[in-house]
């Protein structure tokens, strides 16, 4: 078992004390190639298929998806890197650490991809919009946050909501961040359909690690969800 799967299970189970939730959604029901049908794996529950390199036929569908989700995922550290200083919910740390480690694992096997297959690596920011050292960093090309082609992706935060995000403090935080991640998860949810309703994903390497974001996004969105039904109601806003 990998580090990072040791450490995720450990968080989730620690999780699981601190809150009672529903069994996880099951992982998405993409299509898996037709030379690699799908096998489950054991502990996680993930969909695995054979690993193998298709460097020659890489599809641009697969390159583009990587390039656009290494971005989303940047996006989210910034969000659970607000969290422990914010936050006043156990269990909404714990949720915002397993989100951490998970969507740093996929961003290092996206760009081990791309890398493999000779496609360019976009850089990962993960400061936070306005902070000196964001600025000190803004003569990268292809800057990952600051990208104005990353805005129309499905999910993404505006500088203004993450400004918000990072301004607030709980109570009105956890309730702030449960819901803009809960929309940036089904973000990339709809990013992951929309790659395999392209064709995309053939490549076997593209469609484990496509559908590992995506059962995670699921699960993680679940245990948000069930966070958010436990906090009092927002107050009403002041006009």
């Amino acid at each position: 078992m990998t580090l990072h799967r040791t450490i995720v299970l450990a968080v989730g189970a620690a999780w699981s004390a601190a809150v009672a939730c529903g069994p996880p959604a099951a992982p998405g029901t993409a299509p898996a190639p037709e030379s690699a049908p799908p096998v489950p794996s054991a502990p996680t529950g993930h969909v695995h298929t054979p690993v193998a390199t298709h460097t020659a036929s890489a599809l641009p569908a697969d390159a583009r998806f990587f390039h656009h989700m290494i971005p989303h995922h940047a996006q989210a550290l910034v969000m659970t890197a607000l969290v422990p200083a914010r936050a006043s919910r156990p269990e909404l740390r714990l949720v915002a650490e397993r989100i951490a480690v998970s969507q740093r694992d996929e961003i290092a096997q996206m760009q081990a991809w791309l890398r493999a297959n000779g496609h360019e690596v976009p850089p990962v920011d993960t400061l936070l919009p306005g902070q000196p050292e964001h600025a000190a960093h803004g003569g990268h090309a292809g800057h990952a946050m600051a990208d104005p082609s990353h805005a129309g992706m499905p999910g993404m935060l505006t500088p203004q909501e993450l400004q918000s995000l990072a301004a607030a403090r709980a109570p009105a935080f956890d309730r702030l961040f449960l819901e803009l991640m809960i929309r940036h998860h089904e973000g990339a949810i709809t990013m992951v359909r929309d790659l395999f309703a392209s064709g995309g994903g053939q490549d076997s390497q593209v469609y484990v690690i496509a559908s590992e974001v995506e059962s995670d996004q699921r699960m993680e969105v679940a245990r948000m969800q069930s966070i958010l039904a436990t906090l009092p109601s927002a107050a009403p806003r002041s006009r």
